[in-house]
């Protein structure tokens, strides 16, 4: 997101994909709800509120957000731009996108869905079966359309689970759902308020919780239940017209290990005064890089994402970027969009 935000003070919008299906990336994944200490200026924040400051920073510059996608293949076009084949997270949808630079900023991985092992499963991926979803309307709507009251199974017991069904409780278009929550155990890895309010939705009906572990699935024309064995190691049956599996994240290097670009130890190994990887035109900063005195430290990954950025418009231009301040050039502020009082 620092990398967009430089690119857009030079006027160079950016295009972000995360496998997922929010902006934050590693401070969202592992930390979200802990204390950071060492952002300049800001004595104390958490990784959720750092991610949502960034978002807000970079708003001005409106980059396209590409969310529970991973970028399956980089290649090489044949006139200087690059070629970049974005996957679907929830199945075998892709596009592909034209890019003349690439900042890759993978941290430890992208951070993927741990999958739920059932024979026969995969078929629905991307119809009936979601791994980590960010429903919203534009998501439901064409599930909605094929189904409108659907007997949703949320399958997970940690808080993106509980804030899952949470939500979907309160959803507007999901009034008439009926929503099950499926876990090993009757108890869930979240926060307090979450789980009171869990509490109120089962007193009044609203969610069921069932305990158990997937066993199999039902399916014939679509997917119609899962087979599970419930706390006594009885086997049950549930109705389930979509399952949303909430199983955890786990970083994964993945594709980027076919990119044909220089690694050391799983790590790009980069220049130290443009961060150009060994390819030209793509770029990388943060935990992904390695080079001699690296300190893997968010502070570190911002000055990496500025230089990474700044280098990579040069190229773009073919020109040395011209320095201005944030503080006094008018140029910056128009891009800002900050006013000047006449």
């Amino acid at each position: 997101m620092f990398a967009a935000f430089q690119l857009g003070l030079q006027g160079v919008q950016a295009q972000l994909c995360d496998s997922l299906p929010q902006m934050g990336g590693q401070c969202i994944a592992l930390y979200a709800d802990k204390p950071i200490y060492d952002i300049p200026g800001i004595a104390l924040c958490t990784g959720r509120e750092l991610a949502a400051r960034l978002q807000q920073q970079i708003q001005p510059f409106h980059p396209v957000f590409h969310g529970h996608t991973q970028v399956a293949q980089l290649l090489p076009h044949g006139d200087g731009r690059w070629r970049v084949q974005l996957q679907s997270i929830d199945g075998p949808q892709a596009r592909w996108l034209l890019a003349r630079t690439v900042v890759v900023t993978a941290g430890v991985g992208a951070f993927v869905p741990k999958q739920l092992r059932l024979p026969g499963l995969e078929a629905w991926l991307g119809s009936q079966v979601f791994y980590h979803p960010a429903f919203d309307d534009a998501w439901l709507e064409p599930i909605l359309a094929r189904q409108a009251a659907p007997r949703i199974v949320i399958n997970g017991g940690d808080d993106a689970a509980v804030e899952a069904v949470l939500a979907a409780a309160d959803h507007a278009s999901l009034q008439a759902a009926q929503l099950v929550l499926m876990h090993r155990r009757d108890q869930f890895n979240a926060p307090d308020a979450l789980l009171q309010r869990l509490a109120q939705l089962r007193a009044s009906g609203r969610v069921e919780v069932v305990i158990g572990m997937p066993q199999a699935i039902e399916a014939a024309e679509r997917l119609q239940g899962i087979g599970y064995v419930d706390a006594d190691g009885a086997d049950q049956r549930l109705a389930c017209d979509q399952l949303w599996v909430f199983q955890g994240l786990s970083p994964k290097l993945g594709p980027l290990l076919d990119w044909n670009l220089a690694l050391e130890k799983k790590q790009l190994q980069v220049a130290t005064d443009s961060f150009q990887t060994s390819a030209v035109g793509i770029y990388a900063a943060g935990d992904i890089v390695s080079y001699p005195g690296k300190r893997k430290l968010i502070l570190t990954g911002f000055y990496e994402a500025t230089m990474a950025a700044m280098a990579a418009v040069e190229y773009l231009r073919g020109e040395k970027l011209l320095l201005e301040y944030t503080t006094t050039s008018k140029r910056l502020h128009a891009r800002l969009g900050v006013s000047h009082p006449d």
